[in-house]
């Protein structure tokens, strides 16, 4: 008990001497990684996260990764958050071309309060050079 208050106390200090407790943070995952992530999954419904395109809607219709939940543009993702459904546990990818949007998006997201929020490495360019399928609308 004497150790929570210590804790507490320490916190608390922390947060008066610099306005947070901690930087919200984004992690990285690899292509590898997600693909692995959504062969397990019993559905691309049922992956157990949200997978979101951030790149532009033009970008979105030439081919995304199957299993993504919406296309939100990077600049918009502040103001449209809360369509993707999730809360602040929910685990959350976003992606884009390259990596560059994606991780802008990582970060509002992380900053707006997502604790497990991650940026796919290389985003689109990884995906399609490591060989991995791609969808199309309608399809």
């Amino acid at each position: 008990m004497k150790t929570k208050a210590i804790l507490m106390s320490f916190a608390v200090l922390v947060v008066l001497l610099t306005g947070s407790l901690s930087a919200q943070q984004s992690y990285v995952l690899t292509v590898q990684e997600l693909n692995k992530g959504l062969q397990k999954a019993p559905t691309l419904q049922q992956k157990g996260f949200f997978l979101i395109d951030v790149r532009t809607p033009e970008e979105h219709d030439a081919g995304f990764i199957p299993g993504t939940d919406q296309n939100i543009d990077y600049r918009d993702v502040a103001q449209r958050h809360k369509e993707i459904g999730a809360n602040p546990d929910s685990h959350i990818v976003v992606y884009c071309k390259s990596g560059h949007r994606s991780n802008i998006a990582a970060h509002t997201l992380a900053e707006l309060g997502y604790h497990y929020v991650y940026n796919l490495a290389g985003s689109m360019d990884a995906w399609n050079e490591a060989g991995y399928p791609v969808e199309f609308p309608g399809q």
